[in-house]
């Protein structure tokens, strides 16, 4: 439930760790990015929130936005890296509990599908996945990707994820309705990433029924 709450009040709890810890928040801005993507334990950080928050306070002059968009992209393209070498060193070896505290195997399911479909380009796509987002680089890792196509693609998704959602914030997350209902437009937010996971497990499932009928 916390976690939850500070997804849907991501706004509050930036603005209260500005307050007290000034500059230093472009650090942890770095890290939490760099967590949710770089580590199949972490999908539950916020990503699209944060940043379409952080967006919004550097427009109030909170952030530089150049700056704030160098950091989160390094950090978003940094932490699908280290989430592809892990994948490739470990494999799928922590998937072996069909059930697990951090390590589901469903979400790794869910993934093949998209890799099955976009193929590479699923690095890109995912980027605005929750979930799919952080396991993409993992399943990369596993299946082998040579480094050289996954870090293009890495590039390209990083970059265009930080763009979309922190400029979103930084031109919209001034209007005076948004303001009033941060935490609607967050939960719009969240909604519409999940739609392309929800339509494309929806799909998956009828071609099976499709197939077997």
């Amino acid at each position: 439930m916390n976690i939850i709450d500070i997804i849907l009040h991501v706004d509050k709890y930036l603005d209260l760790i500005i307050q007290n810890y000034g500059v230093w928040t472009y650090a942890l801005l770095f890290i939490i990015v760099f967590l949710e993507t770089g580590f199949v334990a972490t999908p539950f950080l916020p990503g699209d929130s944060l940043l379409f928050a952080a967006g919004t306070f550097a427009a109030r002059g909170s952030f530089s936005i150049g700056l704030l968009i160098a950091l989160i992209a390094i950090a978003a393209i940094l932490g699908d890296t280290v989430n592809y070498w892990v994948g490739s060193i470990l494999g799928p070896k922590v998937f072996r509990q069909k059930k697990g505290l951090f390590f589901r195997k469903e979400y790794l399911e869910r993934t093949h599908l998209f890799y099955e479909k976009y193929g590479a380009k699923t690095i890109v796509l995912a980027r605005f996945i929750p979930i799919i987002r952080t396991f993409a680089p993992f399943v990369a890792g596993i299946g082998k990707m040579p480094y050289p196509k996954f870090l293009v693609y890495n590039v390209v998704g990083g970059i265009a994820w930080t763009l979309l959602f922190v400029l979103a914030g930084y031109w919209f997350g001034a209007i005076n309705y948004v303001k009033e209902n941060f935490s609607l437009v967050i939960l719009a937010i969240i909604i519409i990433s999940f739609v392309p996971l929800v339509w494309e497990l929806i799909s998956h499932r009828w071609h099976k029924k499709k197939y077997k009928a």
